[in-house]
């Protein structure tokens, strides 16, 4: 038989030989640059895995990598990412607090319908201040239920603002270390000027019953009802805070010189004439 030495068949025969050579050399990259990209991994997880600076810098470009992608896929919106805003919110775990306070914030959460992790701030704050200036946490947390019943943003047809209705215009000086008054709205810093204030009207006035009537600035009548009103509070939370079982609703008090108890005297200090407390009250009107 002759073979069939046709030039078109030639070729045909050149042209399969070296489709068949191409797909074995590219098979055999392909093998090799798997092999390669495996063995790159391993090398790249085991520096990773030595150096930490190198691996938190590696964590830190994939973060942000992937961020990128997301605000890609958001159609040009940006993504309002802040990691660090938990630092910023006034708020912190009740359990962590000792556990007379620990019962105070919880039984203000329950009574006032307020999450107990910013109640927790605020009662921790209270509790270090009374301490620190020789006044009950207990009845500024008091003042501050009545005032405010704990919200920060509250204002009063007067003018007083925020948690302890401190009447911003009148003690503004108080802000300026805090960074003026919008600083009213901050809880911690109108509880600090707040008690302040209320510290001040206690010496001038010479009682905490007295103080309380300076410091709401009673228009229409002498005050007697808000002291009422904070007195019991203020006496409801120091049971809380010894672990007795207080129910969160109670009966209205209606005279407070004969069914609520005296409080041990505190300390006092003379205040100057010229103070802002001695000019002006702190609020101007009692919370219901």
């Amino acid at each position: 038989m002759i073979a069939n030495t046709h030039p078109a068949h030639r070729a045909q025969t050149a042209i399969k030989t070296m489709m068949t050579h191409m797909v074995k050399a590219v098979m055999d990259l392909t093998h090799n640059s798997i092999a390669l990209v495996g063995l790159s991994i391993a090398a790249i997880a085991l520096v990773l895995f030595v150096r930490d600076d190198l691996r938190d810098l590696t964590e830190r470009h994939a973060l942000t990598w992937l961020l990128e992608r997301q605000e890609a896929k958001n159609d040009g919106m940006p993504m309002l990412v802040e990691p660090q805003a938990a630092d910023r919110a006034t708020a912190a775990h009740p359990g962590n607090l000792p556990k007379p306070q620990a019962n105070v914030a919880f039984w203000l959460s329950r009574k006032y319908s307020v999450a107990p992790e910013p109640l927790s701030a605020l009662v921790a704050e209270a509790f270090y201040l009374g301490e620190k200036i020789k006044l009950d946490p207990t009845l500024i947390l008091a003042v501050m239920a009545i005032e405010s019943r704990f919200n920060p943003f509250s204002e009063s047809s007067y003018g007083a603002q925020g948690l302890m209705q401190v009447l911003t215009r009148v003690h503004v000086d108080k802000y300026e270390d805090f960074g003026g008054k919008l600083a009213a709205f901050d809880p911690v810093t109108n509880l600090r000027v707040g008690v302040q204030v209320l510290l001040d009207c206690v010496r001038k006035a010479g009682s905490v019953e007295g103080g309380l009537k300076l410091y709401v600035g009673a228009v229409a009548t002498d005050g007697s009802d808000y002291v009422t009103k904070v007195m019991a509070e203020h006496l409801r939370l120091r049971d809380v805070a010894a672990g007795k079982k207080v129910p969160v609703t109670v009966p209205t008090v209606t005279n407070a010189a004969t069914e609520l108890p005296k409080l041990a005297p505190m300390p006092l200090q003379p205040v100057d004439a010229d103070t802002d407390s001695a000019k002006a009250p702190a609020t101007a009107t009692a919370a219901s």
